[in-house]
């Protein structure tokens, strides 16, 4: 009956996805149907951990953090764990030999959360988002490239610039929220707090340049992942042009979004695109 436990408990992960990201879990399911699942439970393994520092308000983060930490690392040493997110996460660290430095580094920026408000050099930043956004892509390169470390150290570079890229927008899209609900500020360019037009083009532009050393990288990924990370590209970078539309002051007083509608020509567009072979 293992098999029904290792199912329910992967089910857990990909519920998490749908929950909380309806447009990674679009893109997920454009994947190839034997890489899903794995992506599915590094999203819910780092949802959680997000979850503990970003909206546990009424609880001891700090502990809690702390005690995820452990179960995590004591469910990949056991090769199991009842706790169901934690046990899916194990299987894909375990089964696609994800290094543990990434997972530290990780867990160190979720840390970091807990400690840190106010990010005030680009090292800083770049430090924060290496553990909170660029290893997971990293993770997600792991199971797509199957073993094959020759592949995965040729795009590592590439992943790298797109989850930084994400984070970035993310950043951006959330400015208020981590404001007013967090106390944080992730970007040194702005002073503080102040967000105008010439500090959002300054963001922007630093934006720009991680979609374009991304892009390459992502036409060399296998065929079977290659759809659904070009369309996670594409979604995110129509957000980020919305975001470069809009006036910085806009930014700050609302959550720019991508509706549906548009979400479902980005798929549409992006299929034609795979489909002729153009990325």
């Amino acid at each position: 009956m293992i098999q029904l436990f290792q199912s329910t408990a992967h089910d857990c992960s990909k519920l998490v996805t749908k929950a909380y990201s309806t447009s990674f879990a679009t893109a997920i399911r454009l994947l190839d149907k034997n890489i899903r699942q794995p992506i599915y439970n590094i999203y819910g393994f780092v949802r959680y951990a997000d979850e503990i520092v970003d909206t546990f308000h009424d609880f001891d983060k700090a502990t809690l953090l702390e005690e995820f930490t452990k179960e995590t690392w004591l469910a990949i040493e056991r090769g199991i764990s009842l706790n169901p997110i934690l046990n899916s996460f194990q299987k894909t660290v375990n089964d696609y030999t994800i290094p543990h430095s990434l997972i530290k580094a990780f867990l160190h920026s979720m840390e970091l959360d807990l400690q840190k408000t106010d990010y005030t050099t680009t090292e800083e930043l770049n430090e924060y988002i290496y553990g909170s956004a660029e290893v997971v892509g990293l993770m997600c390169l792991c199971v797509f490239c199957n073993g094959d470390i020759t592949q995965y150290e040729q795009l590592k570079p590439a992943a790298k610039k797109l989850g930084a890229a994400f984070q970035k927008i993310n950043f951006l899209r959330d400015l208020q929220a981590d404001k007013i609900d967090l106390n944080r500020n992730y970007f040194p360019q702005l002073t503080s707090y102040e967000f105008n037009e010439a500090s959002k083009k300054l963001i922007e532009a630093d934006i720009e340049q991680d979609f374009k050393d991304s892009l390459e990288g992502i036409r060399k990924l296998p065929n079977g992942a290659r759809f659904g990370v070009y369309t996670a590209y594409q979604y995110y970078y129509c957000l980020f042009r919305k975001i470069k539309n809009t006036r910085a002051i806009h930014v700050i007083e609302k959550r720019i979004r991508v509706n549906n509608f548009h979400k479902l020509f980005i798929v549409f567009q992006s299929k034609l695109i795979f489909k002729a072979n153009l990325i």
